[in-house]
């Protein structure tokens, strides 16, 4: 495959070699990375049950633009093959930019090639390679999750992620040594003109630490408005202007491709040996599975919470990661929340009230909510369950409701928040660090906006820890005048202080106390 890519920068400007990676060149490879999304055709898809869709031999090519400068460059994508590594199902999908080594120092030199094998059912990335040579000597790192899954996409992998959930939706994304969270919402609809044609196209929004970091604004992708949704558009701001990537050729897959072959396995061949191999059974299952590190907890995890209000006790209640063990015959991670005990005369909480989450042990988003609580929450009062395909939600008698693929239950959001990248803003006055999360409360989804604070030291039990508070907005009236806040240590990622309305809950058990 010629993928290249060659791209002009303002005439006559110059530019710092570490400035331009560290800004410039992170925000080509997100836009450029969404822009490789293979678009759906009933005849050549290569899927299989709740898999993500791939076009084996489709390839897109996009037009570039920065600021007044058109036709600057050109990027490409590829979905190469489809086979098995390391005895696993896999898709191997290719993206390369280069810039063109010319004499003006006018021009900046790029060159990467990235190379991901991605997991079909579940579209995550199962090895990932970047070869780059911006420098003398050629750089290769390589992303192995072939022993150790990982629970986040990568850009890559994560467009076909969007793709499959209609292009809205809250996904972890983890690049460069960082988690982040990516949120994609419509944002209305528009007729895109391009060099092979006119597209009716609806317009998604993207929000993500990830572009804040890297100084990205107004980000959206413009996906045809037909059952392909191919990205036709994708436009963001930078500080040095407009960038804009314009579909121009689109390669339709081949036909003779679409057969699963092997895929080579980017790890050491084994010695041959003249021993027959024995007939491949599957593995079998085993239960409490470990964790993925990331998520900053482990099976048979439990915490213990004092609820007060005004300073006096009234109850107990306990979090625990109970188990990993198949739900309706799914891997799933069982998260509870019980009343363990409360004081005499409270009118909240009962004894035994109990919220039981079935979740996905790598995203940990839900797949079935059983609770009850006493009457004044009646929002916890539920059987939930999930649809991960489509999104939708399912709870009484009424009929499911639409939701973001990746909605999380609030016993959930507890949990994952302790992977989120929490960053506080530098300014204040400009909290451009906010996590936006899909979250299911009583009858619809919110999407909850989590901003950070600096990390402080607060008292617990008479003892001193440190601690950063979450401060969380939900888009709903009545729980936003609870005043919801999270305080998470800042070592371990513990939750050792909540606060909702009149009461704190502190953890009582097991918190990093400074002075031990």
């Amino acid at each position: 495959m010629s993928n290249k890519m060659y791209l002009l920068l303002s005439g006559g400007s110059r530019f710092v070699f570490h400035t331009m990676v560290a800004t410039f060149l992170p925000l080509l490879i997100f836009g450029t990375l969404i822009a490789g999304a293979a678009h759906i055709s009933a005849q050549t898809t290569v899927s299989s049950p709740q898999s993500t869709i791939f076009r084996v031999g489709e390839k897109l090519t996009y037009t570039l633009s920065l600021g007044k400068l058109l036709n600057a460059g050109y990027a490409e994508t590829y979905v190469a093959s489809r086979g098995k590594l390391g005895g696993r199902d896999s898709v191997e999908i290719r993206s390369k930019m280069k810039t063109l080594d010319l004499v003006s120092a006018a021009f900046f030199v790029f060159d990467e090639s990235r190379t991901v094998f991605a997991a079909p059912d579940t579209g995550l990335p199962l090895y990932i390679t970047t070869d780059t040579h911006t420098t003398a000597l050629p750089k290769i790192s390589v992303r192995n999750y072939l022993t150790r899954p990982t629970a986040s996409y990568d850009l890559l992998t994560l467009i076909y992620k969007v793709r499959e959930a209609g292009g809205v939706g809250t996904f972890p994304l983890f690049e460069g040594q960082r988690l982040y969270m990516a949120t994609f919402q419509s944002a209305g609809t528009i007729t895109a003109r391009t060099e092979i044609g006119n597209f009716d196209t609806n317009i998604f929004l993207v929000q993500s630490d990830f572009l804040t970091a890297h100084g990205i604004t107004n980000l959206f992708i413009h996906f045809s408005a037909d059952e392909a949704r191919i990205p036709v558009v994708i436009r963001f701001t930078t500080g040095k202007g407009e960038f804009k990537a314009v579909l121009s050729a689109i390669v339709p897959p081949d036909p003779e491709t679409q057969t699963s072959e092997p895929l080579p396995t980017p790890v050491p061949t084994p010695v041959p040996s003249a021993t027959p191999k024995p007939t491949p059974v599957p593995e079998p299952y085993v239960e409490n599975r470990p964790l993925a590190p990331e998520l900053g907890f482990q099976i048979g995890e439990s915490l213990d919470y004092r609820i007060t209000t005004g300073g006096s006790p009234v109850a107990f209640i306990t979090l625990n990661a109970r188990e990993r063990t198949l739900f309706q015959n799914v891997d799933s991670l069982l998260l509870a929340a019980t009343v363990t005990g409360v004081e005499p005369g409270n009118q909240a909480f009962r004894p035994g009230d109990t919220a039981l989450v079935e979740v996905d042990p790598e995203t940990l988003t839900p797949t079935m909510i059983a609770s009850k609580f006493a009457t004044v929450f009646p929002g916890l009062n539920q059987t939930v369950t999930f649809n991960k395909r489509t999104g939708s939600i399912s709870f009484g008698a009424d009929q499911p409701i639409d939701a973001p693929i990746g909605t999380h239950s609030f016993l959930s959001l507890i949990y994952a928040i302790r992977s989120f990248n929490l960053k506080p803003s530098k300014d204040p006055n400009n909290p451009v660090n906010d996590t936006r999360v899909a979250v299911f409360w009583e009858t619809k989804s919110y999407v909850f906006t989590l901003r950070p604070s600096n990390p402080e030291v607060i008292t617990i039990n008479g003892e001193k820890t440190s601690a950063q508070m979450i401060t969380v907005n939900t888009g709903n009236p009545d729980l936003d005048a609870l005043a919801l806040r999270v305080w998470l240590s800042t070592d371990q990622r513990v939750p050792v202080r909540f606060s909702f309305g009149a009461y704190q809950a502190d953890l009582i058990s097991g918190f990093p106390s400074l002075s031990k």
